[in-house]
């Protein structure tokens, strides 16, 4: 292979100063892209209530009914104990609308800095690497969004319900976990690009993840409990089983990029 086509041979101040570049760039990337979220920020916090909001209404709607009591008329759980609870939690969901809005061009910058470690063969891979990591992170948030949410908010409130607790939330403590649910899954379904790179580079192989399977799954299980927020357990195990099953998938995608014995561009890696 010729030397025009190997990794560009950086040193250890040479990769500070270019992390220090995509930091800047990816900071200001948001920064843009927050100025039009948090131009429609009321309308992001009605797209945000809207998963529990159904089921808080069918809740509402079903315990009024078993009760034999009239159905309720108004649905209003959220409530705030600070004057500024609503200004910076406003600002929080914008914030991360803004990332989830120019995703693609933060995940260009991650490209661009691991970019001079790679062969020539692996540069051109910027465009599948964009849309792949892209397309798995937002869907990942969607799958959140449509099910995930849907699936632990039905549990947590029924319990509430049951319980025959009355409904005053936190507007900070329900974005914490949507925030939380929303984009814990959407890194969570990074993880096959993660291995993919891994395995490009002979860091893992799909022999390695099936032996430690047990191994991983235990640390699964911790790393769940730690980042979930709250103390409820269903949250924990949700959390774990989509990882279990992101980490069985990863084997396959580790099986598929693991480069041939002849495949030079398998040892691309930064130096």
């Amino acid at each position: 292979m010729s030397d025009a086509a190997a990794p560009s041979q950086m040193t250890f101040w040479e990769h500070l100063q270019e992390l220090r570049v995509r930091l800047v760039r990816s900071a200001l990337i948001v920064m843009a892209g927050f100025g039009i979220t948090y131009w429609q920020r009321f309308r992001l916090w009605d797209w945000a209530q809207r998963p529990f909001m159904e089921v808080f209404k069918a809740h509402s709607l079903a315990h009024a009914k078993a009760l034999g009591l009239p159905p309720p008329t108004t649905f209003e759980p959220f409530a705030f104990t600070s004057l500024t609870e609503p200004f910076f939690s406003l600002m929080r969901i914008s914030l991360w609308a803004a990332a989830f809005l120019v995703a693609p061009l933060l995940f260009y910058q991650l490209w661009a800095f691991i970019r001079p470690g790679l062969y020539e063969k692996e540069r051109r891979m910027v465009i599948p690497f964009v849309f792949i990591t892209s397309a798995c992170f937002l869907g990942g948030a969607a799958f959140a969004y449509f099910n995930a949410f849907h699936f632990l908010g039905d549990i947590l409130f029924k319990e509430a319900m049951d319980a025959g607790l009355r409904t005053n939330l936190h507007l900070e403590d329900y974005l914490d976990l949507f925030i939380y649910t929303v984009v814990g899954t959407g890194l969570m379904f990074e993880l096959p690009v993660l291995v993919y790179f891994l395995a490009r580079f002979r860091v893992v192989t799909a022999q390695t993840l099936l032996k430690y399977w047990r191994h991983a799954t235990v640390g699964i299980v911790i790393a769940a409990a730690f980042l979930t927020p709250g103390d409820v357990i269903v949250t924990t195990i949700f959390f774990s089983a989509i990882l279990l099953a992101l980490y069985f998938a990863s084997v396959l995608v580790a099986w598929f990029a693991a480069p041939k014995s002849s495949d030079p561009s398998g040892s691309g890696i930064l130096r």
